[in-house]
Parts: structure tokens; sequence; C-alpha cells
């Protein structure tokens, strides 16, 4: 897979951009604040249909347009697709194939298919679960993309769980009225004035959905084990070795040695159990989450431990330490998404230029042989001579062709 062009309309700096691109190494060099990383944030937008850099789609769209528009051609099998992506903040978004449209934008997800490096990787490594969390669930969307379909099911049935508990919560303490507090969104959504008698219904929900998202991630963990040990041997290998344990909200998921026994039992036919286990669960924290008006268990309050031997990478893996980890996480997804047929397109977003030179060669070696690799740099020197090929020069919002 590659992606042979790409046009941008007000996405992000660009009123237009306008480039072809072509299988093998691409780089583009320019001075900070010129738009490089804007070029592939839209292709991994186009991937995902969210971005590594914000959590809303509004700073996506250059200032003063109404919206921004991604165009892009991908080639796979020989067979080439345009993709269309048309951002609206506070709107739906609109896709369409090939001149096509596409009943929901999120059913363009899969269409490309990319793995990001970027700076902010340190932060799966360094920062709070939901970093985690994200790159789990992003991998499994871009695996299978039907789970985009399962995430967004999982958080709305959340949102509206959540509001019924904080609505009972208020109740409790008498903050609102009974008439009031029907007008509340969770009673809004269950059609029923009394949060205690919904609540039932809300939990068979959560659960069932939690447990889809639960069982996917507990294969994921174990698939994606030794894929990480093995890139963060090439990257680190004077290191401890690295290892995963996902830790959950369910108790026998809580403890776990590395070996990831625990989630192995939980596999494709055990999401009934799961589903039973996350309602039981729901059951015992009902008096707390009624005290302090939020759902207390589930796959949103998981987390992935990521271990160096004995220890948590983080709090005590040192800076070049965490950003092999890091890598690895990238390194990882990549192997199981090109086993599963086809290159992804490699996008490396200013991230040899935090490397040290051992590590900068290293990843250089690795990432040679992909099919597509698009990278972005301050100054040429920071691209290794292993990586030459295409470069675009990127300077005031103008992209062009050097090489």
């Amino acid at each position: 897979m590659y992606v042979a062009h790409l046009s941008l309309t007000d996405f992000r700096s660009y009123d237009t951009a306008d480039l072809g691109l072509e299988p093998g190494v691409t780089a583009f060099v320019g001075p900070n604040g010129q738009g490089k990383t804007n070029l592939v944030e839209a292709l991994g937008y186009v991937a995902t249909q969210s971005s590594h850099r914000v959590a809303t789609d509004a700073p996506l769209v250059r200032h003063g347009a109404a919206r921004a528009v991604v165009r892009c051609v991908v080639v796979r099998d020989d067979r080439r697709a345009l993709v269309e992506l048309e951002i609206n903040p506070g709107k739906a978004n609109r896709a369409r194939l090939n001149r096509s449209p596409i009943s929901r934008a999120r059913d363009a997800v899969g269409l490309l298919r990319t793995v990001l490096f970027a700076p902010e990787d340190l932060a799966m490594v360094k920062g709070d679960p939901s970093e985690r969390r994200r790159y789990l669930d992003d991998l499994l969307v871009a695996r299978t993309p039907r789970f985009a379909g399962v995430r967004a099911d999982y958080d709305r049935v959340l949102k509206q769980r959540g509001a019924l508990l904080r609505t009972a919560a208020q109740a409790r303490r008498g903050g609102r009225s009974g008439r009031r507090a029907e007008n509340d969104a969770g009673f809004a959504a269950a059609g029923a004035g009394d949060p205690l008698s919904t609540l039932e219904v809300w939990d068979a929900h959560l659960a069932r959905y939690g447990a889809e998202l639960l069982a996917a991630r507990l294969e994921l963990v174990e698939a994606l084990r030794p894929l990480v040990a093995a890139s963060y041997a090439a990257l680190a290998p004077d290191s401890a070795p690295a290892g995963l344990v996902y830790r959950g909200t369910l108790p026998e998921d809580t403890e776990g040695d590395g070996s990831g026994a625990e989630a192995g039992d939980a596999g494709p036919a055990d999401r009934s159990v799961l589903e039973k286990r996350l309602r039981e669960a729901l059951a015992e924290v009902r008096s707390a989450e009624l005290e302090r008006g939020v759902t207390l268990v589930g796959p949103h309050r998981d987390d992935l431990f990521l271990g160096l031997g004995d220890l948590p990478a983080r709090g005590y893996a040192s800076h070049g330490e965490s950003w092999s980890f890091a890598l690895a996480l990238r390194l990882a997804a990549y192997d199981l998404l090109r086993a599963d047929g086809g290159d992804p397109v490699l996008i490396l977003d200013d991230v040899f230029a935090e490397l040290d030179s051992r590590r900068r060669r290293r990843l250089a070696e690795i990432v040679a042989p992909a099919e597509q690799v698009l990278i972005t740099a301050a100054v040429p020197a920071d691209v290794p001579p292993e990586l030459a090929g295409a470069r675009f020069d990127v300077a005031e919002g103008s992209v062009g062709r050097v090489r």
C-alpha cells in the first residue's frame, strides 16, 4: 500500500496543496512551523479520522474557512482508490470513495492504513493510561475497522450512563428536584424518570459493548507482546527486556507477572464470560458509583502496563529507554498490520531529531524496507543516509519537490 497523490483544501495552514508521491522514502524538509507535519497529519487523519496532535477537529480547518477537505489516491495491490474526507467541525464529517458518497464517514476508516511515529508518542510511556488505551484502540480499528463502531457505541453508553449516575448523585445530595432531574440527558435517553430503575438497562449495554472491546484488547496485547519485545531488543540491546501486561478493572485482571496468563484466558469465545463479569463488577460498585456519580468499572479505566525487566517503564526508564519503548510499540503495530496483508504507510514525524545516533541508525535500518516511508525533518541532516530518497522542501506554505 502507498499514497500516490495528496491534495489539501483549507487544511491547517494550507489553503491548497497538491503533490504527487511514490513508493519508497519521501522526506519533507523545512524549518519548524512551516507546515511539514500538517501534510502527514492529513494522511493520518484519513486513516484513523483522528489527529495525533489535537483532540478535536476544529484546529484542522484553516482559520476563516468553514471546512477542510483531504483527498488522497491510495494504491493497494495495483488498484487505485480516491479517498476524500470533508472535515466539518461541529457537524458530521463526509467521505467519498472514487467520488461516490459513503453513508458514514467512519466507514472510510481502513481504506488507508498508516503507522505514525511522532514526538507525542513519548506520552504512551510517560503519560496517563488514556494514551495507552488509545494506542490499543487505534490499532484495533486499523486492523478491524468495525471496531470504530464498537468503540463509538461504548463511548455513547458510557456518556449516557454517566449522566444518569451524576443525576442520581445530585438527587441523593438534594441538589436537584425530581422533575428537573428527569430532563437530564441520561433520563431522556433511558425514557424513564427513576435513575435506579434504568441503571440495569445501561449496565447491560455497557457490559455488552465493554466485553467486546475488552476481549479484543486482550487478544491484541497477546499478539503484541513478542513483537514489542523483539523491536525493543533491536533498538536497545543493552537494556532490560520489554514486557506488556493488560491491567483491567475486573478483579482477575488487576494483577499479573508479565506472562499474560490472565489476559490469555479471555479469548473471543469468552466474551459472554467477560460480559457476565462486567455486570457483576458493576453491581458490586453500585453504591460507590451512586455516591461519586461516575462509572468505576470498564475498559475506559483500564491500563496497559509497560515493563522493563521487573520495573515499570513509567518512572524508571531513562529518556532513551522511553523513546525506544515508544518506537517499539509503533514497530510492533507495523508488524501486525503487515502480517494482516500489505505494508501500511510508515510516517516518521520529526522523530530522528529526538534520537541519538545509535537509535537513529537502528530505526532507519528497520523501516527502510517498507513500501512507503514519509519523513518530516527540520534540516536535511536529520534524515539518515539509509533513508535517502525523494525530497520536498516546505517553506511559507508552499511545498516543492527538489529531488
